[in-house]
């Protein structure tokens, strides 16, 4: 697999990813044997229904504002601010306004 962005650059993981009307885009940054980060941006009205994932999920708002479910729990995450979704923990999310995040996923031992 090609990563998008190189070792040892500065980026600006905003910058490279685009909205989609009415849709949702991903894109893998990088992936190995200790976990992956992905990009994501979501149309507002957008989201992704309950489910759960296996690794802790670090979820970094990069643009706009998303509710974040965690366990049944409301979150608000904004531009800027950051939440840690737990492995094995039913979450979902929905964006409030169009919003852009970077997922760090990290396997446990």
């Amino acid at each position: 697999m090609q990563e998008i962005i190189k070792k040892a650059e500065v980026w600006e993981p905003e910058k490279l990813i685009e909205y989609s009307s009415g849709g949702i885009v991903s894109k893998q940054v990088m992936k190995n044997e200790a976990g992956n980060i992905t990009l994501f941006s979501f149309d507002k009205g957008q989201g992704l229904s309950e489910h759960t994932a296996p690794f802790d999920a670090f979820v970094q708002i990069l643009d706009g504002e998303a509710e974040i479910r965690i366990g049944g729990q409301p979150h608000r995450v904004k531009k800027g601010e950051a939440i840690l979704m737990p492995a094995n923990i039913v979450h979902a999310l929905q964006a409030v306004e169009s919003f852009k995040m970077l997922l760090t996923m990290i396997r446990g031992k």
